[in-house]
């Protein structure tokens, strides 16, 4: 009977999206055709998960479907599916590959590219209802329908930290299966190097999990590649004793920019026989209005002391704002929001060895870039600095698989353009700018040879190519772990959204 109702659910979405008379209903702005295959995959779910499966004309249809950060992933799926377990997960995926039907998942929704975590006429899985955990002694399960919030606060009270998300409002799933940019990297590596076990949903329906000793090619074939291989129900994670963090904010004037990208250079190189863990969320903005240039630091280290040691190099600069603090990680991370569609943001990353002029140079060059963007409403440009210190590298080789990643033993500092704006009509002009500006940039530095080719997925533009940038022997390998796990290419050829190995 479910079933049923929902073929004729179906059936008027697909009249609506043809129907003039509808075009302005914002419930089908953009349309979609209903493909045989969708019709497929939809109905089934609906006939076995009736009650886990959102049509457009369902009551909290629209809440879900929005459930992501970049506005420019306002799309209209066929049907909305929201397994509440890995078996219901299983059955779905089954279904999804019997039908042949093209779906989208989404765990944090953070990802900022059209399709990323969204899809038109398609079947999107959301995995919010997935939010189980339990603690151990040294690790932490963790369901994909969690954020690093809630991880967090589920491991304050044992005085543990996890290594993931920066941000409050960060998916686990995505950011772990891309690799995972943390404060203390320096130590402890990426989130992919501090995953123990992951419990995976390959793209027949069969549930496996993964580890050192169990589908090892999977085990490593997830650290960092993505999407490609199957859907994580559960995440093992490696914690950390951390009864307590110092943290700093501090803010500087364009007077000062030169210096802090020499101290996020010095920090960088940092090398110590017995490292402390830290790192930070470094930034610089433009207003491109008032021509106001302000850097900043928000930084965290293992400890308690106050200011935060490894950030002298940050306290020495004069600037407007010092503020150091004791605290947990909970505390810190609460009001570290990043609101979901607060503007259309694009993104463009790229690797340069330690460097401080030349880093100076980029960031001129960006800031000279977005005075051609200043007409653009709502323009909201930002210049990122993440650093990969040698501990990062060194941390993911020493594990029991090591990462797809296989990086140079060497420092590297990865640049960012963050761009966000209003309009979608100014989508095209300011993809392109950041596009054609951070690759003319990245050329230079080739010709300079300070370029690396590493290109981190979490920061990337949907134009670039970030599998191409790993290792020849990794990316073959990669691909004959896929044609084993994944023989019909269900997580290549169906599933739409993050980055994608090529055929």
């Amino acid at each position: 009977m479910a079933g049923r109702f929902f073929a004729l659910a179906l059936a008027s979405v697909a009249l609506a999206s043809s129907s003039p008379s509808n075009a302005s209903n914002s419930l089908w702005q953009g349309g979609f055709h209903l493909t045989s295959e969708v019709a497929c995959a939809c109905q089934q779910l609906s006939k076995i998960h009736s009650a886990e499966v959102l049509s457009p004309s369902s009551a909290n249809y629209s809440e879900e479907r929005i459930r992501f950060w970049d506005i420019r992933s306002d799309l209209h799926p066929a049907c909305i599916f929201q397994p509440s377990n890995a078996d219901e997960v299983a059955e779905g995926v089954k279904i999804l590959s019997e039908c042949n039907a093209p779906f989208a998942i989404r765990g944090g929704g953070h990802m900022n590219f059209p399709g990323s975590n969204n899809i038109d006429g398609g079947v999107l899985v959301t995995l919010n209802k997935l939010r189980d955990y339990k603690v151990h002694k040294d690790t932490i399960e963790v369901g994909p329908g969690m954020k690093w919030i809630d991880v967090i606060r589920a491991l304050e009270p044992h005085h543990r930290a996890a290594i993931g998300g920066r941000l409050k409002t960060i998916g686990v799933p995505g950011l772990t299966l891309i690799g995972g940019v943390h404060y203390f990297i320096n130590k402890y590596g990426f989130a992919m190097d501090n995953v123990e076990r992951y419990d995976v949903v390959l793209g027949n329906g069969t549930q496996v999990i993964a580890d050192s000793s169990t589908n090892c090619d999977l085990f490593w074939a997830l650290k960092g590649g993505a999407n490609n291989f199957g859907l994580v129900t559960k995440f093992t994670l490696k914690t950390h004793h951390m009864p307590k963090v110092s943290t700093t904010i501090q803010t500087f004037n364009e007077s000062g920019v030169y210096d802090f990208i020499d101290a996020a250079v010095a920090m960088s190189r940092l090398d110590e026989p017995h490292t402390i863990a830290a790192g930070g969320i470094l930034t610089l903005q433009y207003n491109a209005t008032t021509k106001v240039v302000s850097a900043s630091i928000m930084g965290v280290q293992e400890g308690v002391s106050k200011p935060p040691s490894q950030f002298a190099n940050f306290t020495a600069i004069d600037g407007p704002i010092k503020m150091h603090n004791v605290t947990t990680m909970r505390q810190w991370t609460e009001d570290k929001e990043t609101p979901n569609q607060m503007f259309r943001i694009a993104f463009a990353k790229h690797s340069i060895i330690p460097d401080t002029d030349r880093l100076y140079e980029i960031y001129q060059a960006w800031k000279k870039g977005i005075d051609t963007l200043s007409d653009v409403q709502g323009i909201h440009p930002t210049f990122v600095i993440n650093l990969c210190p040698i501990g990062a590298v060194r941390a993911g080789r020493n594990t029991s698989v090591g990462n797809t990643w296989d990086l140079p033993l060497e420092p590297t500092v990865w640049w960012q353009f963050s761009t966000g704006w209003d309009l979608a009509q100014d989508d095209i002009r300011v993809t392109t700018w950041s596009r054609q500006l951070s690759e003319s940039l990245h050329e230079e530095n080739r010709q300079l040879s300070l370029a690396r080719e590493h290109v981190y997925m979490g920061d990337a533009g949907e134009w670039q190519d970030a599998f191409a940038t790993f290792p020849k022997k990794n990316i073959q390998r990669l691909k004959e772990i896929r044609a084993a796990v994944d023989p019909k290419g269900v997580f290549s050829r169906l599933n739409y959204g993050g980055f994608k190995l090529a055929p």
